[in-house]
């Protein structure tokens, strides 16, 4: 809706800086932001907006990333307000109902690819998929697997179902439930899975995520570990001798993680670091299980 009042006209290199100077005191990256919020209301690219730096915005454009810098300005992320996140060069759907990508997660995809060969087909699970974010990106690299996505919510699937539409990516399918117990079969070479592992009182936990994200992917009992136990239990179950469990953690978490999985009979645990340097994937495999094929 275009406000009432008289506007003077905007460039957009004007309207990019004064929206980095408002959001400033917010967000790391002031400018990209601003520039994500235009190109958005102006459907341009960012390249776009720094070749025709003069252009002039008409009132509609102006009041509607007025809009746009207002939700920002109140700590709404940039995901929500644009509707996607981009994620191994994927672009998603997001919504409130599930949680935002993150950078660090690409270690579960890039770990589960390192694995196998391309040319093998293989089963794999992805338990509490969101938005469709790990599935997708295995089922993108590698047409010849099977990927079993999950999760609890009817809402949530709905959107990483559009997400695989989208994608044109037949080789995933969907099942609704709480981690393997959605899973319709068992023998997987590999589960994966970024639960929640954050305890609910963490002071890591930020203001602005904890008031927009949706907790239940965030938050887990017994200060964080109990999704990654209950999921290291019931894999033993489903994936093939040998097969792998993948899991996702905070970085604090890592020697309970080991632990927990070398007490449940996993081997050849190791652990990763993301591009920070801090621990955030571990990885076990499981030889104890008697399933040894689809």
């Amino acid at each position: 809706m275009v406000s009432n009042a008289i506007q003077s006209p905007q460039t957009i290199v004007f309207a990019l800086q004064n929206g980095a100077h408002r959001l400033a005191e917010l967000s790391d990256s002031p400018l990209i932001d601003s520039e994500i919020l235009l190109g958005h209301c102006l459907q341009a690219t960012r390249s776009y907006l720094h070749a025709w730096p003069e252009r002039l915005l008409n009132a509609e454009e102006q009041d509607n990333f007025e809009q746009l810098l207002m939700r920002r300005l109140q700590g709404e992320p940039i995901a929500y307000i644009i509707g996607y996140k981009e994620f191994w060069s994927l672009r998603l759907k997001v919504t409130p109902v599930t949680l935002i990508p993150r950078p660090e997660t690409e270690m579960l995809v890039e770990r589960v690819l390192e694995l196998f060969a391309a040319d093998t087909p293989r089963i794999i699970a992805d338990l509490g998929t969101g938005s469709g974010t790990i599935a997708l990106a295995i089922a993108k690299e590698r047409p010849l697997w099977q990927v079993f996505a999950t999760d609890f919510s009817a809402d949530i699937l709905a959107v990483a179902r559009e997400n695989a539409q989208s994608l044109a990516l037949p080789n995933v399918f969907f099942f609704q439930g709480f981690w393997c117990n959605a899973l319709p079969r068992q023998g997987f070479d590999a589960i994966i899975s970024n639960p929640p592992y954050i305890a609910k009182d963490d002071i890591e936990l930020e203001k602005y995520v904890s008031q927009f994200e949706p907790l239940t992917a965030l938050i887990a009992k017994n200060e964080g570990i109990q999704d990654i136990q209950q999921i290291l239990d019931e894999a033993k179950d489903s994936l093939k001798s040998g097969g792998y469990l993948l899991l996702e953690h905070g970085y604090q978490q890592a020697q309970a993680v080991r632990n927990r999985l070398s007490q449940a009979g996993y081997e050849q645990i190791n652990l990763y670091q993301d591009l920070a340097g801090l621990d955030r994937v571990t990885e076990g495999r499981y030889v104890g299980c008697k399933v040894t094929s689809g």
